[in-house]
């Protein structure tokens, strides 16, 4: 039985080329697409898409709610099928407006949608598990530092809650984008994997001297006993050698970046398992961040700078994405304010509204002494 259709394979390629190319999607979303319209596909049998039918649409639909993950033995998760469901439903609007689709119908397009119970399942806002500082601390204590590759897992953890930076984005830095003398990290777009390739200037996290001094004696060890200059990568990828047996081990560090995060995400698990604590990943380590900034942070642009130093444009980005509160959270924050006698704290702030660099560095030395 065939797997492709030849005209399919045509069209979608330049869908997906268009995606890239004008709509600036990630190659990561890119797949994410490809893997939709390839699973609609097999439940037509590979049709022609200039045959779509209402009925493909319905069938998708059903196809989906039936599906069990070979993995897991689940089916699909509401928001995975929602999350398809669009994207066919949008690569369809788009092929209605090329050369020899154009008798499709619009209105049949409606058919991809999910329902109303769904789509709200897909987008509801749910409390994820965040680690406390205690925790993090607890295992950069438990983890040993005999071997460099040892040294190396316990510097990354330490430099993920310091910075706030995203995984990718630690896995493509270099030695030159983190300056210890300053206290900042230059994310520099050209060569960093930030998110929506933003260039921008953040500064340490105030959370202690400790953590900050695991990562100056990584830097130092990778300077000096390694020679690493300042083009090398601030977390070299294991060096792969074979041991007496003639079988694989961790010889080292290479001087090779990571291909992509799966083995930060990877360390990150050992270590946690191995401290006797459930998996955070690294993306959480942000959550902690903006939580221990709910509490620091005295007015807007003490809120404001925090964020910024996240990487959000927008202080909102980080109140709804990091901070949404359980009602017994608001219940305490309420009770707090309304017996609160208000202080000035860093008036001279308050009404800035686009702190500078110099402003953040004025407002995170000024968070850096309260949190001391």
């Amino acid at each position: 039985m065939k797997k492709h259709h030849p005209k399919n394979e045509k069209i979608k390629w330049e869908y997906l080329r268009y995606l890239e190319d004008a709509k600036r999607m990630n190659s990561a979303s890119v797949d994410q697409v490809a893997a939709s319209i390839a699973a609609f596909e097999a439940s037509t049998g590979w049709k022609d898409f200039k045959l779509f039918h209402i009925e493909q649409a319905r069938k998708f639909k059903r196809d989906l709610d039936n599906h069990v993950v070979a993995e897991t033995g689940k089916p699909l998760a509401v928001a995975t099928r929602v999350s398809r469901l669009r994207a066919v439903k949008t690569f369809f609007q788009w092929l209605a407006g090329q050369p020899g689709y154009r008798k499709l119908k619009f209105t049949d397009m409606e058919y991809f949608n999910a329902s109303n119970n769904d789509g709200r399942i897909a987008g509801a806002v749910r409390e994820r598990p965040v680690p406390s500082m205690e925790q993090i601390r607890h295992v950069l204590d438990y983890l040993p530092t005999a071997t460099v590759i040892e040294r190396r897992n316990r510097a990354l953890i330490a430099f993920t809650i310091l910075s706030g930076a995203r995984d990718a984005a630690i896995v493509s830095m270099r030695l030159k984008h983190v300056d210890m003398e300053r206290g900042t990290v230059f994310q520099d777009a050209r060569e960093v994997k930030t998110k929506n390739r933003k260039t921008f200037t953040s500064w340490f996290f105030p959370v202690g001297d400790d953590i900050e001094g695991i990562v100056r004696a990584w830097i130092t060890e990778l300077s000096t006993a390694h020679l690493f200059g300042p083009d090398d990568p601030l977390f070299p990828s294991t060096e792969r050698g074979l041991d007496d047996n003639r079988q694989f081990h961790a010889a080292g560090i290479s001087r090779q970046f990571w291909s992509d995060a799966g083995p930060i995400r990877k360390i990150f698990k050992e270590a946690f398992t191995m401290a006797g604590l459930p998996y955070f990943n690294p993306h959480s380590f942000r959550k902690t961040i903006w939580r221990m900034g709910e509490k620091l942070c005295a007015n807007g642009a003490e809120a404001k700078a925090w964020s910024l130093n996240l990487g959000h444009e927008n202080v909102g980005t980080s109140f709804s994405s990091y901070g949404p509160m359980t009602t017994t959270e608001r219940e305490t924050v309420m009770g707090a304010l309304a017996g609160r006698v208000a202080g000035k704290g860093l008036s001279a702030l308050t009404g800035a509204n686009a702190p500078t660099p110099e402003t953040i560095v004025q407002v995170l030395a000024y968070l850096q002494r309260k949190a001391s």
